[in-house]
């Protein structure tokens, strides 16, 4: 999405886009998922039933449409803020967890869900979706200020809860997880706060990762653990907060940069 945002105006060569790419994956497939007809003859693109196509010409497809922008969409049970009127598609991103919705100024909008489909291959299912105003985005200040204060709330009600002990070496546990993530790319102009926003919501989605599988000495009843995934909920929603607000600050960022150049 953020790629994208700054290929698009030309602040960034496709090539740059492509090996951006190999930090989420080796191996980057797409297949159309279903679109109108219209829409799947600009798309050009292979159906699930064929052989999936390469991520350059997805880039080529989303030229031809004319793609003006777009937002990321983290959809979980309980919140699927950001889907379309498009069942297919809203069940892709809800079992993939995210999507990109790409405006355009043809033919609808089109929804890009990624799905592991082997070790070391990405799979892109693009889809056809209906026209829509762009989803609801806090601003980046104020999802910065959430996620803070999510975590200390989070912090507290574990505590009370009985169900945060200290075990030996959890730091170290945590650190070594975020020191496992890739080294993400991104294109030049990438607005700094974006950046430290989304770098602090990896660090504490790693912490709820850490929080919701430590049995020992935690939760041990399917109570205490009901209690503490409540207690964890709203923290899981600033991160996924927080990472949408980073995401549409540099996509606007990208956007602005580029038409002043």
């Amino acid at each position: 999405m953020v790629w994208t945002s700054a290929w698009l105006p030309g602040a960034a060569a496709a090539d740059d886009v492509l090996d951006a790419l190999q930090s989420w994956a080796q191996l980057h497939e797409v297949v159309l998922g279903g679109a109108p007809d219209e829409l799947a003859e600009l798309l050009q693109l292979p159906t699930a039933d064929e052989k999936p196509a390469s991520p350059a010409l997805l880039l080529a497809a989303l030229r031809r449409v004319g793609v003006t922008g777009g937002e990321l969409v983290l959809p979980t049970a309980g919140d699927l803020r950001g889907l379309r009127g498009n069942a297919p598609f809203a069940a892709a991103a809800l079992h993939s967890g995210e999507a990109a919705v790409l405006r355009t100024d043809r033919q609808g909008d089109i929804g890009l869900v990624p799905d592991r489909v082997a070790d070391g291959v990405l799979r892109w299912t693009v889809f056809g979706l209906p026209d829509g105003p762009p989803g609801d985005q806090i601003p980046i200040g104020e999802a910065e200020f959430e996620l803070s204060g999510a975590m200390r709330a989070a912090a507290t009600a574990l505590v009370e809860l009985d169900v945060a002990r200290h075990r030996p070496g959890v730091r170290a546990e945590i650190a070594e997880l975020v020191g496992q993530q890739p080294s993400i790319p991104w294109p030049p102009g990438m607005p700094s706060r974006a950046l430290r926003v989304l770098q602090r919501a990896n660090e504490v989605a790693t912490i709820l990762q850490v929080a919701m599988t430590d049995t020992p000495g935690g939760a041990k009843s399917a109570s205490a653990m009901r209690r503490r995934a409540e207690a964890l909920r709203p923290l899981d929603t600033a991160v996924r907060a927080a990472r949408q607000s980073a995401v549409a600050e540099a996509v606007r960022a990208l956007s602005d940069h580029a038409e002043k150049c």
